[in-house]
């Protein structure tokens, strides 16, 4: 006779995450394991499975929430864990971002945020580790976010620049570079680091020759920018269902683009102005479809550059109908014939002047990758000055403050090439708080822009 054994009870059903948590949590692990990027990801993910309304506006928040701040919730966890981050397995750990990010910066209830990252903890693993991810947070449950950095963050009176870029959560570096950058206004760092984590208003485009700002704006529903005479600011909604957008009459584009864009145009050259545009680093080709409309008014046309062919389809694709040519050439050995009217150099760089539409990577880049860049920013504006006739103009442009990007690179040419520096800040009217120039320094705090560099030389008209 068999012995009568109760029946074994299952364990309880885990519930997974919810679709906008499910979201947030695949795009974390999307960028830790594929270095992808979360606003290209994230729209994507969220058309792909059909969310949106509240989900959606969920998912935005906890996803570019925790890109943002990275290093604050990590030394977050470390703490409440007692070991550091890379003793924690990489999926567990981009859980407790998501449940730390909700603890600590959302009004999400302390016990939802747990429960739910628990639970997909013992769904991924196992009770152990569901047992591991409760204890760290229900631990970082017991401070709010002020307490946590009163804890962790340098000393404000001994390092102000650590303290702010932690508060802020920005490695130190970037907020040196910015520090650096700011010069005596410094002062405004708090500022800046604040508006690399509010949501960036949506920037439109208008092309001159399809339609005007203020059509625009109308059949957007946005309003009319403050400073370039095409930019819509689009209150709400998504730009791609805009009509002129999805028709090539607009564009998306950040006003400071926009404006880099537009003082290429309005420099004074030497001589006629033939209408022999370049663009050495065009890709992906949004400031070369603004020159090219802008130039369609005189009879310009715009020659494109860019060695990358996914960037150089994308600048085809942006440029489609504006009689751009494009070259799939390196800028620095191009082959082009010199003698060009106007060159830009959109020179790539750091990116850290748009890191409010990056989240990501602020965490991503490192400061060893300055060097690297500004040796490729050198070398692709010599290219620019020898590409350019005497007396045009060469408007050297980065999305980056950072002094090595920007003033160190422009310096750099003044004294090796025969180019004058330009004083490019009426280029940039009406825009006021420009600093004492010769070149310009847009700010996000200051502008609502991306804190895009520019500065203009001209070749010197005697040289042969």
């Amino acid at each position: 006779m068999k012995p009568n054994h109760p029946p074994r009870k299952r364990p309880p059903r885990r519930k997974p995450l919810d679709p906008a948590r499910r979201v947030a949590f695949d795009v974390l692990r999307a960028v830790s394991e594929r270095d992808a990027y979360a606003n290209l990801a994230l729209p994507a993910m969220l058309r792909e499975r059909g969310i949106d309304g509240r989900d959606a506006a969920f998912a935005t928040e906890l996803t570019y929430g925790a890109c943002r701040s990275l290093g604050l919730l990590d030394a977050v966890i470390e703490r409440a864990a007692g070991r550091p981050t890379d003793r924690i397995d990489p999926v567990l750990l981009d859980l407790l971002r998501l449940g730390t990010y909700q603890l600590l910066r959302t009004r999400v209830e302390p016990h939802a945020a747990v429960s739910t990252t628990v639970e997909q903890a013992g769904i991924e693993f196992d009770s152990a580790r569901a047992g591991f991810v409760n204890g760290v947070l229900r631990t970082i449950s017991g401070r709010d976010e002020q307490a946590w950095i009163a804890e962790l963050a340098p000393s404000a009176e001994t390092d102000p620049v650590g303290h702010t870029a932690f508060v802020h959560a920005h490695p130190r570096w970037i907020a040196q570079a910015f520090t650096d950058a700011l010069g005596a206004a410094a002062g405004e760092l708090d500022a800046l680091l604040a508006s690399d984590d509010a949501r960036p208003v949506v920037h439109l485009a208008a092309r001159p020759t399809a339609i005007t700002a203020e059509e625009l704006a109308e059949q957007a529903g946005g309003t009319v920018g403050r400073y370039s005479p095409y930019a819509v600011y689009l209150t709400g909604g998504d730009p791609g269902r805009v009509p002129a957008v999805r028709d090539g009459a607009a564009q998306v584009q950040d006003e400071g683009s926009q404006l880099v864009a537009r003082a290429l145009t309005l420099a004074e050259v030497d001589g006629t102005d033939e209408g022999r545009w370049l663009d050495l680093c065009s890709g992906p080709g949004g400031k070369t479809a603004l020159l090219a409309s802008i130039g369609a008014a005189s009879g310009a046309r715009v020659t494109a550059v860019e060695p990358a062919e996914r960037r150089a389809d994308l600048v085809e694709e942006n440029t489609r109908g504006l009689g751009v040519e494009v070259h799939r050439v390196d800028g620095r050995e191009s082959g082009l014939q010199p003698g060009f009217d106007r060159v830009l150099v959109d020179a790539p760089c750091t990116g850290l002047g748009a890191l409010r539409r990056r989240p990501e990577s602020r965490w991503r880049r490192q400061p060893g990758d300055v060097a690297a860049l500004t040796r490729l920013q050198r070398e692709l504006l010599a290219a620019a000055i020898r590409l350019t006739r005497p007396g045009g103009v060469v408007l050297y442009a980065t999305c980056s403050p950072h002094l090595a990007e920007t003033v160190g690179v422009v310096a750099d040419a003044i004294r090796r090439h025969p180019v004058t520096a330009m004083d490019t800040r009426p280029l940039f009217a009406p825009v006021d708080d420009l600093g004492a120039g010769p070149h310009v320094q847009l700010w996000p705090h200051r502008h609502g822009t991306d804190a895009m560099f520019a500065a203009a030389l001209r070749v010197d008209p005697d040289v042969r």
